[in-house]
């Protein structure tokens, strides 16, 4: 009985850190998303400022990054939820039933 439980333990603490790191995954893909959108809409920028270098590009980019990274942390569009939701069930073991399909 013992054995069955220290099992049932582990693969409680494998889950939750299957979440955590399903979680973090998941919030660094939405910053990853949030970068292209915005240097997308960098570019289509239709005329050149006075002000623009390289270098000035290059500290505008490094703003974008920390704006995005900091966007996805606070779930601003939601994205990382949304892979949570779909994807947190298959961590723990076992797949979540997908709505309107019979298995």
């Amino acid at each position: 009985m013992q054995i069955g439980a220290t099992s049932t333990t582990g693969s409680t603490a494998g889950g939750t850190q299957g979440k955590a790191a399903l979680e973090k995954a998941a919030q660094q893909f939405e910053a990853i998303f949030l970068r292209q959108m915005m240097g997308a809409m960098r570019s289509a920028s239709l005329a050149e400022g006075i002000n623009d270098s390289s270098a000035t590009d290059q500290f505008r980019d490094m703003a974008d990054a920390r704006t995005a990274d900091s966007m996805a942390t606070r779930g601003t569009l939601g994205i990382a939820d949304m892979l949570m939701h779909q994807f947190g069930a298959r961590v723990g073991g076992t797949a979540a039933p997908v709505e309107g399909k019979s298995e």
